[in-house]
């Protein structure tokens, strides 16, 4: 077998070979109801994905690489003692969704330990009262900016679903001040120590962006968790605290056209630009049903009569 590895290596073919089978192995055992066949088959195939997704964003990591590395030089003095109480900017795009975002999301940010905070909300063209809903609150660390023209999204579902809310992200980055980032789905829910644990674990590893569990419910009452130390499983947005510099990495609205949502296709590119990245093993934020939502992703339905509020019990 030695002899087969080393006739192997050299080659760009016997590399794949060889990437596959090592990123089998470690797929072993983490599907338990699946034969050890098809757990190894599932393994193949999903290093496939990432190894041909990352050959299709070559230039796009290349350009990258070297942006990050000018960052570096340039923040690396400032990041080199851990600030005590740093400003974070939370960042939360939005699209029509005001009651919600005001009932469930922005008080569990309100309400982290960690209180240096600037919260900037991105309407990807609102036409609801998000602004004088968030107003209401009176909290003057919030700020609202509303694109006066939405984001350029393909038309198609499943497309429009893997890139929406690429603009108002984006535009959040430009805005923030915070020496470190937080992003937040309007429909997602901080823990109370989000920010403190992932920042902690951040200061005292020296990483460059470090990201938790997200707790999911896929359907009423039925959660599950998401988040492993794995480079094919994307780092989900809500889940992530990030240095400054990292907004260099925008969300790409084309992420579709490789078959990729947004959050997925900007994993791919920290991790082979040589993100510095770590993994909290806890839970760091939930994904509650929306209201009148009864499943979850592309396929999401509504579920008329539902209440706006459904702050799950797993928050405390």
């Amino acid at each position: 077998m030695n002899t087969v590895w080393q006739y192997l290596k050299p080659t760009p073919v016997g590399s794949l070979i060889r990437q596959l089978v090592q990123d089998a192995s470690r797929w072993r055992g983490r599907l338990p109801r699946m034969t050890p066949a098809l757990n190894v088959r599932a393994g193949c195939t999903n290093a496939y994905r990432y190894w041909r997704n990352k050959r299709s964003l070559r230039e796009h990591i290349a350009g990258e690489r070297a942006l990050l590395q000018t960052a570096r030089e340039q923040h690396a003095a400032f990041y080199r003692i851990p600030e005590r109480e740093p400003l974070v900017s939370v960042i939360i795009p939005t699209w029509n969704r005001g009651e919600l975002l005001t009932a469930r999301t922005l008080p569990s940010v309100l309400a982290q330990t960690h209180q240096n905070l600037e919260i900037i909300v991105v309407g990807d063209c609102c036409t609801d009262a998000t602004a004088e809903m968030i107003a209401e609150l009176g909290d003057p660390r919030m700020i609202f900016y509303n694109l006066p023209e939405r984001g350029k999204y393909p038309s198609e579902k499943k497309a429009l679903w893997q890139v929406a809310g690429s603009a108002p992200k984006n535009k959040g980055l430009e805005m923030a001040r915070g020496s470190w980032i937080a992003p937040l789905d309007d429909d997602d829910v901080f823990t109370p120590d989000h920010i403190a644990s992932l920042l902690q674990c951040a200061q005292i590893n020296d990483l460059e962006l470090v990201y938790g569990k997200l707790r999911i419910e896929e359907a009423a009452g039925r959660w599950k968790e998401k988040g492993q130390v794995t480079h094919q499983m994307s780092i989900q947005n809500s889940t992530m605290l990030f240095r400054s510099y990292l907004k260099l990495f925008r969300s790409d609205i084309n992420a579709w056209r490789y078959g990729l949502t947004v959050d997925y296709q900007r994993t791919i590119r920290y991790r082979e630009t040589g993100v510095r990245i770590g993994y909290l093993k806890q839970v760091v934020a939930l994904m509650p049903l929306r209201p009148g939502q009864a499943r979850i992703g592309v396929v999401a339905d509504d579920r008329p009569g539902e209440v706006i509020m459904r702050v799950p019990a797993q928050m405390s």
